[in-house]
């Protein structure tokens, strides 16, 4: 089983405290792009492995969805997400990522944010979802980008002049990283770009999308801050389809 960390008290408060947290999907800076990827909602049974607090859920639904099915392993997080939800039409359940039984042909989408770096493989989960989709079903899904996580000590390095730069190594050496972020001994599980499709391809998808995102011009003039993003990409975006 992957490691809880979100049901960890001083994690989850941390997470907290993040503007996605706070404002939902309009405040993560890869939801635009993410978003576009989608097909149309209207009248899909949609499954959101990884459903966090449930915005894509609620936003599923608004757009027009059946029925969504959230799944997370950190009750800490089912709980938050059953709070701010009252349409029946949206379930909540735990679930393990590493060992997922869902019924055959019973969704038309799958999507994930965020959530599978976490996982040690991913060929199992691939699988699992392609036989859980209706024939065309779709799944699409962000992850930290492989750039970002390969680093053993992943920080910006400031130069004499001023500039900043992103100190990448071990990009080829996948495997287990372990970070702080709002807790210590966060584990992740860095794989290449190779890595992941290969892994989508051979549980029987085909690719229709991928985007190395990282904030527009427009995006930065709002948030100058994430200017940093674009030394090298946050998030990796991926379209499949059975």
């Amino acid at each position: 089983m992957p490691q809880n960390i979100y049901d960890n008290d001083s994690f989850f408060a941390g997470y907290a405290t993040l503007a996605r947290s706070q404002k939902g999907l309009d405040a993560a800076g890869e939801w635009p792009a993410l978003r576009a990827l989608l097909p149309p909602m209207q009248n899909l049974r949609v499954v959101d492995l990884g459903c966090g607090y449930g915005w894509f859920c609620r936003w599923a639904r608004e757009q027009g969805a059946a029925s969504i099915l959230g799944l997370d392993l950190s009750e800490k997080m089912l709980a938050r997400a059953a709070e701010t939800t009252t349409d029946p039409a949206i379930t909540y359940q735990r679930a393990d990522f590493s060992a997922l039984t869902l019924p055959a042909e019973s969704f038309d989408l799958a999507y994930s944010s965020l959530a599978l770096h976490y996982l040690e493989s991913l060929a199992p989960l691939f699988t699992a979802i392609h036989a859980a989709l209706t024939p065309a079903g779709r799944f699409v899904f962000s992850i930290e980008h492989p750039l970002y996580m390969a680093p053993s000590n992943p920080a910006f390095l400031t130069l004499e002049d001023g500039s900043r730069i992103w100190p990448l190594d071990n990009y080829l050496a996948e495997g287990r990283r372990e970070t702080t972020w709002f807790a210590p001994g966060v584990v992740k599980y860095h794989r290449t770009i190779a890595t992941t499709l290969t892994n989508a391809l051979a549980a029987g998808f085909r690719l229709t999308a991928i985007q190395e995102w990282g904030p527009t011009d427009e995006q930065i003039a709002q948030h100058p801050s994430w200017a940093d993003e674009r030394i090298r990409p946050p998030f990796l975006l991926v379209a499949l389809e059975k």
